[in-house]
C-alpha cells in the first residue's frame, strides 16, 4: 500500500521524526548521502537504536545500536514477528507494549512513548524506554510507517530503585523519630508541611488555609525570640538550630525543637528546608531534673555534693539511714574480686521485734529499727561497713584491722546495749538481739562467711536469744551435716519417702476416738523412721517445706480415700497447713483432685500465720476450702497474740491449746486459768477447743473439768502409722480405757 510522507513537522515530534523527513527532502544524492551518515554517527554517539517500521512494505528496520542493546551482533539477521519478539518481552509489560502498538497502528496515537523490560541475551531484564512517531499514512489515513528510538534505561531504572528505597528508609526513619519536615518560599511565604508536622501543631491542611501554622501557634512569650533565630539562620546560609513552644489545636502546650537551613533552588528562588520535633517529654524529664539538681546545690554548692546525694538515694535505707543491701551486696562483689577485705562478717537479728511490731503498731516498730541501728552504728565506727539487709536484720563487715578478739567484744556490747530497756513515745521496749559471726578465711568466699555468719546466727537463736555465736569448727560440721541433710530430704522427696502419721484424738466427754491429726515422718530408704525435729527445721530454712507438706498430705488424702472405700468410717483427719503451703495457687486444685470429702478435712495453722500472714492468695484459698466444706482449726493456740476480732473474721471450727500450757497446768493455777478463758473464747466464739500435751489422766481429768471438747496426747495414744491406726480404729476403746489401759503405741 503506498504511502505518503508528512509534509510539516513540527518541534512537538521527536527527533527522529524530524530527521527522517528531513533525509527525505529533495537534496542532491551526495548531499543525502552526506547527511545521512552524519545522522547515523550522531545516533550511534548518542546511544540511541532506531528502528522504522514500514507497515505497507511490511519491512522493519533495526539500527545495530538496536541489536547490541539487546545483546545481539548487529548482522545477527533477526527475523521475528511481533508474535514471536513479544514473548521476550517482561510479562508484567506485554500488555502495555501490545496496547500502546495497537493504539498508534490504528491511528489513535501519533507519537507513543513507553517503558517496558526486554529480556537479553544473557539472560536478565533490560529497561527500555521506547519513543515512536507515525511519519506516514496511507490513503484511508492509517499509518503506514513509524520510526522511532529505544533508549537503554536500565542504570537510570536502578538509580530509580535506590532513590525510592532511600526515599522510603528516609519516610521511615522520619514516621519512627516522629520528626516532620517543612519546606517553605521565602519570597511568597507558601510553606509546604509533612503530615507529621502537621500532627505536631495538631492542624491538618484543611484547618490551615493559610499556612500560616507557625504564627497560629507559636507562644507569644517566644515569638520575638524565635523569629529572630530563624531571620539570622536564614540570612546566614548555615544550617541554624531553633527552640520555641506552641499552643495546638486542642490547647495543648508542645516545646518544639527544630533545625533548618536556607538555599536556592534552581530557579534561584530562596527556601528555607527543616525538620520539627517534639521534645516536651524531653523538656519535662529536663525540667525534673533541673529541679532535682538544684535541690542538690541548695544542700551543697559543688558537684560531689550532688553525686552523693544520688549515691545516698541509690545505696542508703531510707528509714535508718544506713546502708542498704544493694550496697551490701556491691560491697561484698568487691570482696569477692579482692577489690577490697575485711575481716568478718556479723549477722544481727533482733529477737523481740515481731512483738514489739505487731504490739505497738509499724511506727513503734520503725522506731526500734532506727534506734537498733543507731545503737550499732555508735558501736562500730570507720572502716567497718554497717547495712541494713532488710525487715529486723543488719550485717556488719568488720574492717580489715579488726582483730578476731576486738570483733566479739563489739558484738556482745551490742547484745547488751540492745537488751536494755528503752522508751519510745512513751512505751518501754527492749528489742533484744541475736549475733552470728563469721572470719575470714582465705579458702572460702564473702558469699559463704555470709553464709557461715547466718548459720551462726541460727544457732544463737536456738540458745535461746541474745546470744553472740561464732561459727567455729563445730558449727562447721554442723552447716556441713545441715547441707547433707538438705541434700537427703531432696532425695527423699524425689523418692516420696516423706509420709503420714497419725495422732489419735478423743472427745473429752467420753473418751471415744473422733479423729487423727496427721504428722509428718521420714521413712528413709534404709527403713529409718527419722522423726520432724530431725528434719523439719532443715527443710524450712532450705524452702522445702511446701514440697514436703504437698507430699505428705497428698499421701494422708489417699489413705482416706481408701479407708472410706474399705469401710473404715473415720470422720475426721486434722493437717497442718503452713503458710508457704496456703500461698500455693495449686492447693484447691490439689485437694479437689484428691477425690476425699473435704469436709473429713481439718486444716490447722499456726495462730500468728492465720491471723496476720493472710494474704490475698491465701484468704481466697481459705475462702474455697470454707465453700468445698473444709473445717479450719487454730494451731498453738495461746502461745501468740490473736485478737477476737481476728478469730471472729476467720472463723475456725477449733482452738487447739498448745502443749506448753496443758502439760503445767496440773500444777500451775495461772495455766489453769488460761486455760479456762481460751474455753470460753471457744464458747463465745461456737468453736471446740482442742487440748495437745494430754500425757498423764491427771491432765485427762483436769481438761474434762475444764470442759475441752477434744484430747490429744501420750496419755491416750502416740502416733501410729497407717496400718497401726487402722487397727486401733477397730478397738473397743472406751473398755480398754475405763479398765485403765492407757494405749501408747508408735
Amino acid at each position: 500500500m503506498p504511502h505518503k510522507i508528512i509534509p510539516a513537522l513540527t518541534s512537538t515530534l521527536p527527533l527522529e521524526a524530524q530527521c527522517s523527513s528531513f533525509l527525505r527532502a529533495d537534496c542532491p544524492a551526495g548531499e543525502l548521502q552526506r547527511l545521512e551518515s552524519r545522522w547515523r554517527d550522531a545516533l550511534e554517539a548518542s546511544g540511541l537504536a532506531v528502528w522504522d517500521n514500514d507497515i505497507a512494505a511490511e519491512d522493519y528496520y533495526c539500527s545495530p545500536a538496536w541489536y547490541r542493546m539487546r545483546g545481539y551482533e548487529p548482522d545477527a539477521g533477526l527475523a521475528l514477528s511481533l508474535e514471536e519478539w513479544i514473548q521476550a518481552v517482561h510479562p508484567d509489560d506485554r500488555e502495555l507494549v501490545l496496547s500502546s502498538i495497537r493504539q498508534q497502528r490504528e491511528g489513535k496515537l501519533i507519537y507513543s512513548h513507553f517503558e517496558y523490560r526486554e529480556r537479553h541475551a544473557a539472560g536478565h531484564w533490560v529497561w527500555i524506554e521506547s519513543r515512536g512517531s507515525v511519519v506516514a499514512y496511507d490513503e484511508i489515513g492509517l499509518p503506514s510507517r513509524i520510526i522511532g528510538t529505544d533508549t537503554d534505561i536500565s542504570e537510570r531504572k536502578a538509580d530509580q530503585a535506590k532513590l525510592c528505597e532511600i526515599s522510603r528508609r528516609l519516610q521511615l526513619a522520619l514516621q519512627v523519630s516522629g520528626i516532620g519536615v517543612f519546606e517553605a518560599d521565602l519570597e511568597t511565604g507558601e510553606v509546604i508541611r509533612d503530615e507529621r508536622l502537621q500532627e505536631i501543631y495538631g492542624y491538618s491542611a484543611a484547618l490551615d488555609p493559610t499556612g500560616a501554622l507557625l504564627a497560629t501557634c507559636l507562644l507569644p512569650e517566644d515569638r520575638e525570640r524565635a523569629l529572630a533565630t530563624v531571620a539570622e539562620g536564614t540570612a546566614s546560609g548555615q544550617p541554624f538550630d531553633n527552640e520555641f513552644r506552641i499552643r495546638t489545636r486542642r490547647g495543648e502546650l508542645r516545646h518544639i525543637r527544630s533545625r533548618s537551613m536556607s538555599y536556592a533552588d534552581d530557579n534561584g528562588r530562596r527556601k528555607l528546608i527543616g525538620v520539627n520535633w517534639d521534645v516536651t517529654d524531653d523538656r519535662v524529664l529536663r525540667h525534673e531534673l533541673e529541679q532535682a539538681r538544684r535541690l542538690a546545690e541548695c544542700r551543697a554548692s559543688e558537684l560531689e555534693s550532688a553525686r552523693a546525694a544520688l549515691h545516698e538515694i541509690a545505696f542508703k535505707d531510707h528509714l535508718t539511714g544506713l546502708s542498704n543491701r544493694r550496697a551490701l551486696d556491691e560491697a561484698m562483689a568487691d570482696w569477692q574480686v579482692s577489690k577490697r577485705r575485711y575481716a568478718a562478717v556479723l549477722h544481727f537479728d533482733l529477737d523481740r521485734f515481731k512483738e514489739i511490731n505487731d504490739a505497738y503498731g509499724h511506727r513503734l516498730g520503725d522506731m526500734t529499727l532506727q534506734h537498733a541501728a543507731s545503737v550499732l552504728a555508735n558501736i562500730f565506727g570507720e572502716g567497718d561497713l554497717l547495712a541494713r539487709a532488710g525487715g529486723d536484720e543488719f550485717v556488719v563487715l568488720a574492717a580489715p584491722a579488726r582483730t578476731e578478739e576486738d570483733v566479739v567484744r563489739l558484738a556482745k556490747e551490742a547484745v547488751s546495749k540492745l537488751a536494755a530497756p528503752v522508751t519510745i513515745e512513751g512505751c518501754v521496749c527492749q528489742p533484744g538481739t541475736s549475733v552470728g559471726i563469721a572470719f575470714g578465711i582465705d579458702e572460702e568466699g564473702p558469699s559463704q562467711l555470709l553464709l557461715n555468719a547466718d548459720f551462726a546466727l541460727r544457732s544463737a537463736k536456738k540458745l535461746g536469744r541474745g546470744q553472740a555465736v561464732l561459727f567455729d569448727e563445730c558449727l562447721k560440721k554442723q552447716a556441713r551435716k545441715a547441707r547433707s541433710l538438705t541434700v537427703n530430704i531432696k532425695r527423699g522427696l524425689e523418692r516420696a519417702e516423706f509420709i503420714p502419721f497419725y495422732q489419735p484424738q478423743f472427745n473429752a466427754s467420753d473418751l471415744q476416738l473422733c479423729g487423727a491429726e496427721v504428722l509428718a515422718r521420714w521413712r528413709r530408704s534404709d527403713g529409718q523412721l527419722v522423726a520432724p525435729g530431725n528434719f523439719l527445721p532443715t527443710a524450712e530454712e532450705a524452702a522445702l517445706l511446701e514440697a514436703l507438706d504437698t507430699q505428705v498430705t497428698r499421701a494422708a488424702l489417699a489413705d482416706m480415700r481408701e479407708w472410706l472405700g474399705r469401710g473404715i468410717d473415720v470422720p475426721r483427719i486434722s493437717i497442718n497447713l503452713s503458710i508457704e503451703r496456703l500461698r500455693s495457687p495449686k492447693l484447691v486444685t490439689e485437694l479437689v483432685e484428691a477425690e476425699v470429702p473435704l469436709h473429713r478435712v481439718s486444716f490447722e495453722l499456726l495462730e500468728t500465720v492465720s491471723l496476720d500472714d493472710v494474704e490475698a492468695v491465701a484468704d481466697q484459698n481459705l475462702a474455697q476450702l470454707r465453700q468445698l466444706g473444709a473445717q479450719i482449726e487454730i494451731d498453738d493456740f495461746g502461745t501468740g497474740h490473736a485478737s477476737i476480732a481476728g478469730l471472729l473474721q476467720l472463723s475456725p471450727h477449733r482452738l487447739k491449746i498448745d502443749r506448753s500450757i496443758v502439760i503445767p497446768a496440773v500444777q500451775n493455777q495461772k495455766q489453769r486459768s488460761l486455760i479456762r478463758s481460751i474455753v470460753e473464747i471457744g464458747r463465745y466464739l461456737n468453736v471446740q477447743v482442742v487440748a495437745e500435751g494430754v500425757e498423764t489422766q491427771d491432765h485427762i481429768q483436769l481438761c474434762q473439768e475444764l470442759e475441752c471438747d477434744i484430747l490429744q496426747g501420750y496419755a491416750l495414744a502416740r502416733p501410729v502409722s497407717k496400718s497401726d491406726f487402722e487397727e486401733l480404729w477397730t478397738r473397743q476403746w472406751r473398755d480398754q480405757l475405763n479398765e485403765g489401759r492407757w494405749i501408747r503405741l508408735g
